[in-house]
């Protein structure tokens, strides 16, 4: 019966020292990963600021273009997805449709960016999301949002909504 008990006891003590061992793998682990992970994280911050900064370019050109009535300007210079779903003579007349009740529009204010990977209803691809809260007539504010995607190495224009 002792050597049932030591035997038991060994046993016990090794399981301990495995769990013990274990639990210490475990804990560092995370702090190993974290490490690692780091430059990856960083990466990925210093990419979604570098996006959201050329798309903010391509999208603040492009409304120049509508702000200056070059609608079929503009649909030359959106992306090819945009392109594809509108004529210049159904851009232009949406557009005309959408901006006339604000016209003229002032100044932007750039209040939300969001850098999304193949989103859903969409061609597959890169896009930032940007609203802006822009100053219209009569002392009144729109969001626009203006949506560019990734286009080779350069950023274009594939969506475009104004809301009172």
């Amino acid at each position: 019966m002792k050597s049932l008990t030591r035997s038991t006891c060994v046993r016990t003590r090794s399981l301990t020292m495995l769990a013990s061992g274990l639990m210490l793998l475990f804990a560092v682990s995370p702090l190993a990963a974290q490490e690692t992970e780091a430059p990856d994280a960083a990466d990925a911050a210093d990419d979604t600021a570098a996006a959201i900064e050329g798309a903010t370019a391509a999208a603040t050109e492009w409304l120049a273009l509508i702000d200056a009535g070059e609608y079929e300007e503009s649909w030359k210079e959106a992306a090819s997805a945009f392109q594809d779903a509108l004529t210049p003579a159904v851009w232009e007349s949406a557009l005309t449709d959408a901006r006339s009740q604000f016209e003229p529009f002032g100044q932007r204010t750039l209040t939300s960016s969001q850098q999304m990977t193949d989103p859903p209803g969409a061609p597959a691809g890169d896009y930032v999301i940007l609203q802006y809260q822009t100053e219209v007539s009569e002392d009144r504010t729109v969001t626009e949002t203006v949506v560019p995607m990734k286009e080779g190495d350069h950023w274009k224009v594939s969506g475009y909504f104004v809301q009172p």
